[in-house]
């Protein structure tokens, strides 16, 4: 049977999912998030514009990826003061996601990419992959889909700080869904800052992340007045070209055979 060219993880029958496998096709895990974004952005940012850029890189490489449903729930308790935000506890999250993985993995698929669209997922998703490649004989990697946007950005950012709700989320979203943004409740908002520490670990630094409730009443950490829907396009083309381009260097990096330099036998049925 020939591969498909459908590229949607869960689109697939079980039958033309033995194909995939044998194609060895990049299985990609979008990760976001469920919480508050000011006043003019819907909860489902983070999952959505992720999602987004991550359906976009299946679209323009159907033969090379699959895109798994994303997880639309992260580390957010922070933001509990505003109405809305579902909360993940950090080892639920990272077993969650790990399950995923190893479930890939289980079928044969020897090679994962974590996308991650919300800020305080990013260390958790490093240790998801970091652990996918030791509890499994396959390989995962992660990164986040707005690392690949940022020379992009800074051709036309406008505004001084990159954070939350901010210039560079909403012209995504004015972009790939201008109907759901409240343009008339957008407004700038900044963190606290000291010399060494900021409140929402904007620092270089020192990492922090305060509860938002005590430092800001609009949930904004940027100023999106300035974004635009033609921004929007832009950096939605730098980060999904910048992931198409990562795509074949992950599906041809190497699963090479392990060189134990033990001189005596080790304990091998010890499990961590």
């Amino acid at each position: 049977m020939a591969t498909t060219g459908e590229y949607r993880y869960d689109r697939l029958t079980w039958e033309e999912m033995n194909d995939a496998i044998e194609a060895q096709k990049l299985v990609i895990l979008p990760t976001g998030s469920t919480e508050q974004h000011g006043r003019h952005l819907p909860l489902d940012t983070d999952t959505f514009l992720c999602y987004a850029v991550c359906l976009e890189v299946g679209r323009r490489a159907p033969d090379q990826v699959l895109v798994l449903p994303p997880v639309p729930y992260g580390l957010n308790r922070h933001h509990f003061d505003f109405p809305g935000t579902v909360h993940i506890q950090p080892q639920v999250f990272i077993d969650f996601c790990l399950n995923i993985a190893k479930s890939v993995a289980y079928h044969g698929f020897q090679r994962l990419l974590i996308v991650n669209g919300h800020g305080s997922n990013t260390p958790l998703v490093d240790l998801v992959a970091r652990r996918t490649v030791l509890e499994t004989q396959s390989l995962c990697f992660a990164a986040n889909y707005f690392s690949f946007l940022q020379e992009a950005f800074a051709e036309v950012r406008e505004s001084a700080v990159v954070a939350h709700a901010d210039e560079l989320e909403t012209s995504l979203y004015l972009h790939l869904a201008p109907e759901r943004v409240r343009w008339d409740r957008a407004a700038a908002g900044n963190d606290r800052q000291g010399e060494f520490v900021s409140s929402d670990s904007t620092s270089p630094l020192v990492r922090f992340n305060d509860y938002w409730g005590r430092w800001t009443t609009t949930g904004v950490h940027g100023d999106p007045t300035c974004a635009t829907a033609a921004k929007g396009a832009l950096l939605f083309e730098a980060a999904v070209e910048g992931l198409v381009r990562l795509v074949p260097e992950l599906r041809h990096w190497p699963v090479a055979e392990r060189a134990d330099q033990h001189r005596l036998p080790v304990q091998h049925q010890i499990e961590f």
